[in-house]
């Protein structure tokens, strides 16, 4: 018989946290944290594999579930010594989702399970609070209206707000038990005119709808949005944990609270968090109330004025102390914890391993690997690679005019420029438009998560350091200022007012989220500065790795950028590139117009000097670092006008008519011409073309050389081959030329010619290509194109429906398909190496940045991936990566 259900508390623990996948991370570090003998209110789990099974049925569950889920029923029962819908003693409940990666807000929750009209009257009885008690019936029938039977959730927020304002209210905890029973009874009506059915008064029924409404929330929009912004699969689904209530909001002596071990902004190792007096968890992370700080030291650095924890109820405080130092000393981690305090005693409702911003990440693994907790290895593992992407753009130039506009919390450290709008769908389309837009919300709830993604930064007017707004910002890593209380949003007229001034939706905003303040207009950026523990975690990701990191680059700006990220060398020159400046261009229409091989020539003299010029820059910066410069790729058509003021201004510069340019233009039109006349069928046609930029290469190597002293390396690589054939004879062009140049300026050129392999048949023919070519590199992009048969450029248009409905995991063109392109590329390296064992083999496609398709190449024994400058950090932590993991495989 399948176990279904395992249950956690003080007397019976069936879990712990190895068990992750299958009880998810909430389940398996309750357990975990009742075997480390800390107070976790009991409960039970249902396990992600119950979610699998509800689904593949039909929404329907396992025969003996049932039975397994009363009889954790009964243990809870007899754990805490109360009964589920007893009148006199009852048992409530706290019904919560649990998937195996974090997706924070993203599913369902229900609290407070099991009251009803007599429940609610025991729960009194026992606690010697009948203004609890109704506060707590009244919060179980609004969140289980909205998450279980789906009413809105502003219903029942409007008909507080509406009984607040008609008494002169302004807080929750003005309100009396008379106030909460008027209230209860108003939910109950809006539940019976909104549905056609009474409030469900049977807590068995209460559990089972629940259940089920949690596991539904797998599927929600906000759910699945969020798993195709991090990469979970559908397939994991999620565990389901009930467990026995505890009470935040019996008064002045309880509490409910986030905490982290360490700051997940800065890393700093310092407490980080928020509690609310009087209050249940979802009143903390919803925002609307703003949390007071757990520390003193936090409470003095913000210039708040209320009681911090460590000073309201120092006990507790130093008890939730020790809890921080054992967790994380355990889990070896940061933590991200939630913690309830019920008349003055601790619960722990749960541990997680704490999302962070990714300079806090830097900071939290090299500061634990120096102190013993991690080696260098798990250090650099600990990293994500690609958010190393937060660390890689400017911030605010502290030297630039400012006008400040409003100062909340710093919730997400970053910079961002944009323009304002007020809604996540209007965030989401403009984003898709090319815009840069700012979010401005009250407050967010898991719903915005599109429009989060979509913005550049977040500013709410409610919530705290550990909001819903911030705890996903930093997630992201989008800059995030939350809690700016002054701000007063009217979605009606798509503005917020400030201190009597007026920004309306389209206006220019700058954010910064590391200080909490937000300016009008654009705000000066500058470049960031890689150094510090940035440095030493790459330095020991670069000791660790064994693939060789190029960059994708052409204009010095470009070189100069990937050098100083780390790139040791040039994997990809693209020539072409070169020739779009209007000066260069309006030769080189000029070398296409021409009307035989003499013109062509004189009008590449014309372009050799500036092309010379820029491979001599290109040198200069890399040293002797290796360059790998392609040849002239795109089709001729592509450098033509095509429009009629464009046609008019090159007829006058060249002194050609309109209708000679017309004619050519159709000469040299292709159906396609991404598999026409482009790469080395143009060099086979017109072979001076290439005799001109290996001249340019050579003689800039020259240049250099006798400048420097520093012989350039250059790779000279010629596209599109799909045989030796081709190879060899542009080959021998190529050499012709360099014994030309090494003559001419009596210096020798050092340079190694080979090939890309971006054609199915190229990969087949490797062996013969091999022959030839002293290098492969793989360019990706086109291979992926003629071996799935797909336009990249159309591509976007169909390739989601795939992703979702499983045809492919990923879009081929972001991540490589490892099954049909990666076997053509393994296919070419056997092949290519038989020929010759030391052909030198990289990746210089879009490829070369995305970790997983890195982990492809470090497995297959390429030498090195090429990546645009902007990538090369994270192609460099992901090689390590790769490497360190390989390495324990093997041990």
């Amino acid at each position: 018989m399948t176990k279904w259900v395992y249950t956690f508390g003080a007397n019976n623990t069936d879990g712990d946290a190895s068990m992750n996948n299958l009880l998810g991370g909430k389940g398996a570090n309750l357990a975990e944290m009742a075997t480390l003998g800390l107070p976790v209110p009991p409960g039970f789990t249902l396990t992600t594999e119950v979610c699998t099974a509800y689904y593949d049925n039909g929404k329907k569950y396992p025969d003996d579930l049932k039975d397994q889920v009363e009889q954790a029923g009964r243990a809870l029962e007899a754990d805490t010594g109360k009964i589920l819908g007893d009148a006199v003693n009852p048992l409530l409940l706290s019904v919560r989702s649990g998937g195996r990666a974090s997706m924070p807000g993203m599913m369902d929750t229900v609290l407070n399970l099991g009251l009803n009209d007599e429940t609610v009257k025991g729960l009194a009885k026992l606690s010697g609070d009948m203004r609890f008690a109704l506060d707590s019936y009244r919060r179980f029938i609004q969140m289980y209206s909205n998450v279980v039977l789906g009413m809105a959730h502003h219903t029942f927020e409007d008909i507080l707000e509406n009984h607040k304002d008609d008494n002169g209210y302004v807080s929750d905890t003005e309100m009396s038990a008379d106030d909460w029973s008027a209230l209860i009874a108003e939910y109950k009506s809006a539940v019976s005119e909104g549905l056609g059915r009474d409030f469900p008064q049977n807590p068995d029924e209460q559990l089972w709808e629940a259940i089920s409404a949690v596991f539904d929330s797998w599927m929600n929009e906000r759910a699945i949005t969020y798993r195709r912004l991090s990469d979970i699969p559908a397939s994991w689904g999620t565990a389901v944990n009930v467990q026995a209530m505890v009470f935040g909001n019996m008064g002045d002596t309880s509490a409910t609270g986030v905490a982290f071990t360490r700051d997940p902004s800065t890393g700093s190792n310092e407490y980080y968090g928020e509690f609310l007096i009087n209050a249940q968890g979802e009143d903390v992370v919803a925002g609307i109330r703003t949390p007071q700080t757990l520390t003193k030291k936090s409470r003095e650095d913000m210039g708040e004025t209320d009681a911090s924890l460590e000073e309201a109820m120092p006990k507790v405080y130093a008890e939730l102390a020790c809890v921080f130092d054992k967790l994380e000393a355990h889990y070896r981690d940061m933590q991200d914890i939630e913690f309830t305090v019920e008349d003055e005693r601790l619960w722990m409702l749960q541990t997680r391993t704490g999302k962070r911003t990714a300079k806090a990440a830097i900071k939290i693994a090299v500061d634990m690997a120096r102190e013993g907790l991690i080696s260098e290895d798990e250090a650099v593992l600990r990293i994500e690679p690609t958010s190393l992407d937060q660390l890689l753009h400017p911030t605010l130039d502290a030297n630039a005019k400012r006008d400040l506009l409003v100062m909340g919390l710093p919730a997400s450290p970053g910079a961002a420029i944009g323009e304002v709008v007020f809604s996540s769908d209007e965030a989401e389309s403009l984003a898709r438009a090319g815009h840069k837009v700012i979010l401005v919300r009250t407050e967010t709830s898991p719903e915005d998560i599109h429009g989060m993604h979509a913005a550049e930064a977040i500013v709410t007017a409610r919530g705290g350091m550990t909001s819903h707004a911030a705890v996903v910002a930093r997630g992201m890593g989008t800059p995030c200022v939350s809690g700016a209380g002054s701000l007063r949003i009217d979605y009606e007229t798509d503005a917020f007012s400030v201190a009597g001034r007026v920004v309306n939706k389209g206006d220019i905003v700058t954010v910064d989220g590391a200080s909490g303040q937000v300016f009008a207009g654009a705000v000066d950026m500058v470049q960031p500065e890689m150094s510090g523990d940035f440095s030493t975690l790459m330095g020991w990701a670069d000791a660790a790795r064994t693939l060789g990191i190029r960059t994708n680059a052409e204009t010095p700006l470009d070189v100069e950028t990937a050098k100083g990220f780390g790139a040791e060398g040039i994997g990809l020159c693209r020539t072409e590139h070169m020739f779009f400046e209007a000066s260069r261009l309006a030769h080189f229409r000029e070398m296409i117009l021409a009307s035989d091989k003499t013109g062509r020539v004189a009008a590449l003299a014309k372009i050799l000097p500036v092309q010379r010029n820029d491979f001599a820059d290109i040198f200069r910066i890399m040293g002797a670092m290796p360059c790998t410069i392609r040849l002239l790729d795109p089709p001729l058509h592509e450098f033509l006008p095509h429009g009629e003021t464009d046609v008019a201004a090159v007829a006058e510069a060249t002194g050609l008519s309109a209708r000679e340019l017309m004619q050519r233009a159709k000469e040299l039109h292709e159906t396609n011409p991404m598999l026409g006349h482009r790469g080395c069928r143009l060099g086979i046609s017109y072979p001076e073309i290439y005799e001109m930029q290996a001249r340019a290469i050579f003689e800039a190597q020259a240049l250099v050389a006798k400048k420097t002293g520093v012989n350039p390396v250059a790779e000279i690589m010629i596209p599109l081959v799909s045989s030796e054939k081709e190879l060899k004879i542009l080959k021998a062009v190529i050499e012709a030329v360099a014994n030309d140049v090494a003559y001419e300026t009596s210096m020798s050129v050092s340079y190694i010619i080979g090939t890309m392999i971006e054609l199915p048949r190229a990969a087949l023919q490797a062996g013969k290509i091999a022959e030839q070519a002293a290098f492969f590199s793989f360019g990706t992009n086109d291979l992926t194109q003629t071996t799935f048969g797909l336009s990249r450029d159309d591509a976007g248009r169909f390739l989601p429906d795939y992703v979702a409905q499983g045809i492919v995991e990923k879009d081929p063109f972001v991540t490589l398909d490892q099954d049909g392109v990666g076997d053509l590329i393994k296919i070419a390296v056997k092949r290519g190496r038989n020929t010759s064992p030391d052909i030198k083999l990289g990746i210089c496609g879009e490829h070369g940045g995305d970790p997983a398709s890195i982990d492809f190449c470090h497995r297959n024994g390429l030498h090195y991936v090429s990546c645009s400058p902007y990538r090369v950090p994270i192609a460099r932590l992901a090689a390590a990566q790769s490497a360190i993991r390989n390495k324990q495989n093997k041990s």
